[in-house]
């Protein structure tokens, strides 16, 4: 999908040329990411797919900020095992994230797909940069009063929220996986005819963080990375 067409189905006004100028240096990105190897050794590989998280409360209904889960989450399990097409997913977008995380100052950065888990729909954390979070979000319309990653799943829109403190005094849907974040902005990944196949989520640890620009390159990594999703 084309970013101007992006820009109408997910409702933000985003300058349209800036879009098309950042995701021109994500494909020079892309480009060395194709050029990459797959890792050589156990250990490495064991980075693309497995990560650390937080445990959750009892209810599953929040994470436990100082606690990790002593078992790292498994993303051979939920992508049906670890094979080249599978590796090569998760190396494009590490290296995607990585760019952009640096060049939007985000100090949390994820790319979620949506999967169909034996609970139901899901979205699956692939990549990351930042603190250790929640993997999986379910995609349920309860779920989603309380958390900006479902709901943006759910109703295909995009939302950001420049000052967190004030969203949720006001009564707005926010889940906390770190207490120090004052912004987001959470952008749908569309199939070519528009369906939501998963989220992009970008946090900040200081109020109004996403100027113009860093939205722009934001939308840049949406309207890109949907090509390189894990099947």
């Amino acid at each position: 999908m084309d970013a101007r067409s992006y820009l109408t189905k997910v409702g933000l006004s985003v300058d349209v040329a800036t879009v098309r100028e950042a995701q021109q240096a994500l494909w020079a990105i892309l480009e060395e990411a194709k050029k990459a190897s797959l890792p050589a050794t156990p250990s490495a590989l064991n980075a693309l797919y497995t990560y650390k998280v937080p445990k959750l409360s009892a209810d599953g209904t929040c994470s436990l900020h100082a606690e990790l889960d002593p078992t790292p989450y498994d993303l051979s399990k939920v992508l049906g095992g670890r094979s080249v097409q599978n590796s090569f997913s998760l190396l494009t977008l590490d290296a995607l994230v990585e760019s952009v995380a640096q060049q939007s100052g985000c100090d949390w950065l994820g790319i979620y797909q949506r999967r169909e888990l034996a609970t139901g729909p899901t979205l699956v954390k692939l990549a990351y940069r930042g603190v250790e979070s929640r993997p999986e979000f379910p995609l349920t319309p309860q779920f989603a009063k309380t958390s900006n990653n479902a709901a943006v799943a759910l109703d295909g829109k995009a939302r950001m929220i420049q000052d967190i403190r004030a969203h949720v005094a006001g009564g707005g849907a926010y889940y906390e996986c770190d207490p120090k974040v004052q912004s987001e902005v959470c952008l749908p990944l569309l199939d070519p005819n528009g369906k939501v196949i998963g989220v992009l989520d970008a946090e900040a640890t200081k109020a109004s963080h996403f100027t113009p620009d860093r939205l722009a390159l934001l939308v840049s990594l949406a309207t890109e990375v949907t090509s390189h999703l894990p099947r």
